[in-house]
């Protein structure tokens, strides 16, 4: 299953676009959005996919969780965790670094996916991958990033 990781688009609807753009000609399954979404314009980009989002610090909660609503899309407030093909994830923005630490030195996840310093990074903390695909918007370069499971490989690219 090949997945796409993205963050901090800020409300930039023609960035959010590229970045969709490539998550199509990756055949991405599923979409995970770390937080820092920034508009109701930028949730409905991603309707050719089951998209999870977890709010940022600059996202107002109330607006965004009824526009993901509105897309029939998966809001997880602060934190989400899936189950997928055996594989367990956590995905948050990273703004709370206490949260993001433990998250990522318990032990029990394959891969913590966050968003918030706008700058992409891979790091093995014992079984998990601790993936930040950096940022859409406010950063050189604007990265996004696929992640192959259930080999928990991911490819930060740039858009």
């Amino acid at each position: 299953m090949r997945i796409g990781v993205l963050s901090d688009t800020h409300g930039q609807v023609r960035h959010t676009q590229n970045a969709v753009r490539m998550l199509e000609s990756l055949e991405v399954e599923l979409v995970l959005h770390c937080g820092d979404i920034g508009s109701a314009a930028v949730v409905e980009l991603f309707a050719s996919w089951p998209t999870h989002f977890v709010f940022g610090n600059v996202d107002d909660p109330s607006a965004l969780g009824e526009a993901i609503l509105a897309a029939k899309q998966i809001c997880h407030e602060r934190f989400g965790q899936l189950e997928l093909v055996g594989r367990r994830i956590a995905f948050l923005h990273g703004d709370d670094v206490g949260l993001l630490n433990e998250t990522a030195t318990a032990g029990k996840w394959d891969l913590v996916c966050h968003g918030h310093t706008h700058v992409a990074r891979q790091q093995r903390l014992g079984r998990t991958l601790v993936l930040n695909p950096g940022a859409v918007y406010r950063a050189s370069p604007h990265t996004i990033a696929c992640v192959e499971l259930p080999q928990v490989e991911a490819t930060v690219m740039e858009v």
